[in-house]
């Protein structure tokens, strides 16, 4: 992939300080139709395809030759060519523009760039040497050199550039062609005094000492001819180059993903766009945070889609107050599938509008679906976890039975879905659906993080975790009135405590880290942001452990949701699925379930109790058994027989606290 490319932004300051001179300089014999006098080569630019529109339309800016006197035009054609460098070795002396990126792929593409049109050469490849995909992500950046190519600080400057954001393209030559380091001494020479005026370096990345030295014999390079008339650069082949001139190049203007309206403000910098990859990764993070996603959102999805399914297979045994973890669990499994699409889809497609990150999302599109899938189901998660906490508060606080809190079902389902709507719809009028330079989903842009993200996640968890700590306290005193009976037995209670503790701590665990690492990204971003658009101050970049931290942590609860199904029933579930669907047993099984299917439904327990058999005989003589106070006098009719275990074991039922069916 290259080195990380990070789009050098022009401070306001300079773009301001520049304007006077770019006045002086719009006058009419210096636009830029009248300062390029194009190559003349029929063709050349509307098709833009063939290697003899490359290799024959020389113009007199460009000429490459051999150091030894062979012949290279059959490269690049004749003309008024300056002699370059020789040989077809890559030397030391261009070591950073070396490799073959424009001209070893032999995939020429016409230049599309206003600026670099009709500069001496017609096709260009991509990636250039300064790691640029397309001619987008190159045109963002040249262009930011507009004015000082405006006031013509240096002839060869435009030529230079070129050279490097568009390098030339021959299909039969299959090394790199760089500008010759006269070229950009010129350049830096007439150019660098101004920059220094205005608080700015040469660029790093430009120096020209990497760059073949003119009439190198171990290297080729490319120099421009300055020696014509002061209409034009030259025509290359006199009247006949004339003849068939290239459509004039249109005035500077902004490329295509700028006409799309993507320049905003950041850090204070007016018209500035951010690259659409993360521009403060390098590509072996960023090629390890695509695995990381798709690993994690992989697992999120497989272990949810067991949860529902097995949900699906024994609705019965699901029932409130433990019933929302189901619906949580369809929640992350819908955000784990909005991360996956970007393993199918790719960055680009979904946070991507050209070179830059997409930003104001509107209407349909894999980024505005991206965002529902992912924000709307985020927080619809939250609130079902509100909800747990709050049915379990019911159960073991307030001693509400399980059809007590059913009834108000429809109540939770409109509060788990309406107020992610309204802060859904929120975000999305307000423009607030941007990409996402790391994941390559989209989702909440930065500006709206505080407002549509850490508030809302600080409420949902400060409700939940008080509602949690409230029915703890609660299964704690009903914990101690058990073992202050005789013969009594809290193991149950105490395993369905440990459940529930467990399960709160991952999700809580999770949940505060996520906010933690939005805080962190929101506190300095602005931060990172400035060092980014202005080269003059320390590079500051965030920590990329806390970047793959929140994700993870992002996805993990829906990992850890299947917690609460491992046991033996779910096992029982898909077996019983198994043989519905492909045969291999009948109701073996069901012995001596009726009763104590009668028991669970009567008193509300399941859990243990559904495995115990009730040992009671027909028509067998014996002792009446007696029936007990309150409810528990429907498990048994008056004239049915028990045994003294069963007797033991009705009694034992009735003092099961309320929540102990969970």
């Amino acid at each position: 992939m290259g080195l990380v490319r990070r789009t050098k932004l022009l401070p306001s300051r300079t773009m301001a300080s520049l304007l006077p001179l770019l006045l002086l300089a719009a006058l009419p014999n210096a636009r830029l139709e009248s300062a390029i006098n194009p190559v003349s080569s029929v063709g050349s630019v509307s098709s833009g395809s063939s290697s003899s529109s490359s290799s024959a339309s020389s113009s007199s800016m460009v000429g490459v030759v051999s150091g030894s006197g062979s012949a290279s035009g059959s490269m690049v054609g004749s003309g008024n060519s300056v002699v370059g460098g020789g040989g077809g070795g890559s030397g030391v002396g261009h070591s950073s523009l070396s490799g073959g990126a424009a001209n070893g792929n032999g995939r020429c593409e016409e230049i599309t760039i206003p600026m670099c049109r009709g500069i001496g050469y017609n096709l260009t490849a991509m990636p250039n040497e300064l790691n640029h995909d397309n001619q987008e992500e190159a045109g963002l950046e040249v262009h930011q050199f507009w004015p000082l190519v405006e006031i013509k600080c240096s002839v060869d400057l435009k030529f230079f550039l070129c050279s490097m954001y568009t390098p030339i393209c021959l299909p039969e030559y299959t090394k790199p062609l760089p500008a010759c380091r006269s070229v950009c001494e010129r350049a830096r020479e007439g150019c660098a005094p101004l920059m220094q005026q205005y608080g700015f370096s040469w660029p790093e990345r430009m120096a020209c000492e990497r760059l073949p030295a003119h009439g190198d014999p171990e290297n080729l390079c490319m120099e421009q001819d300055n020696h014509t008339s002061s209409t034009g650069y030259g025509s290359g082949n006199g009247g006949a180059a004339s003849s068939a001139p290239l459509p004039a190049a249109a005035p500077p203007r902004p490329t295509r993903p700028i006409a799309r309206n993507i320049m905003q403000d950041i850090a204070g910098v007016p018209n500035c766009a951010l690259p659409c990859h993360g521009a403060f990764l390098t590509p072996e993070e960023r090629g390890f945070a695509a695995v990381w996603l798709a690993l994690w959102s992989g697992l999120c999805a497989a272990s949810t889609l067991v949860t529902v399914t097995t949900f699906l297979i024994d609705t019965q045994r699901f029932k409130y107050p433990e019933r929302p973890i189901v619906f949580l669990s369809a929640c992350y499994f819908v955000v784990s599938v909005g991360y996956l699409s970007r393993s199918v889809f790719g960055h680009e497609e979904i946070a991507c509008d050209g070179p830059a990150l997409k930003s104001g999302a509107q209407g349909p599109g894999a980024c505005v679906t991206v965002f529902l899938m992912i924000y709307f189901f985020g927080m619809a998660s939250s609130v079902w976890w509100v909800i747990l906490a709050f049915t379990w508060f019911l159960a073991a606080g307030l001693k509400w039975g399980n059809e007590a809190i059913a009834s108000y079902s429809q109540y939770f389902h409109l509060a788990a879905w309406l107020a992610p709507t309204v802060q859904t719809v929120s975000a999305y009028v307000a423009g607030g659906v941007a990409g996402d330079p790391v994941a390559g989903v989209c989702t909440v842009a930065p500006e709206g993080v505080r407002s549509f993200i850490l508030v809302p996640l600080f409420v949902y968890l400060l409700l939940g975790t008080s509602f949690l700590l409230a029915g703890f306290v609660s299964l704690f005193r009903i914990r101690s009135v058990i073992k202050r009976q005789p013969g009594a037995k809290a193991d149950k209670l105490e395993k369905l405590m440990i459940r529930i503790g467990v399960f709160s701590v991952l999700y809580t665990l999770p949940a505060g880290v996520v906010l933690a690492c939005h805080m962190y990204e929101t506190a300095l971003r602005n931060e990172w942001l400035a060092s980014l658009a202005c080269p003059c101050r320390s590079r500051a970049r965030p920590l990329y452990s806390v970047l793959m931290l929140k994700y993870f942590m992002a996805l993990a609860v829906g990992i850890t949701s299947g917690v609460w199904i491992w046991s033996g029933k779910t096992v029982d579930s898909w077996k019983r699925l198994w043989r519905r669907l492909f045969g291999g047993g009948s109701a073996g099984g069901g012995h001596g379930g009726g009763g104590a299917g009668m028991v669970a439904g009567v008193t509300g327990v399941s859990g243990g109790i559904g495995s115990t058999s009730i040992k009671g005989v027909v028509g067998r003589v014996g002792v009446p058994y007696p029936p007990a106070p309150g409810p528990g006098s429907a498990l048994l009719p008056p004239g049915s027989v028990a045994s003294a275990s069963q007797h033991h074991l009705h009694h034992h039922v009735l003092k099961q606290p309320p929540l102990s069916h969970v």
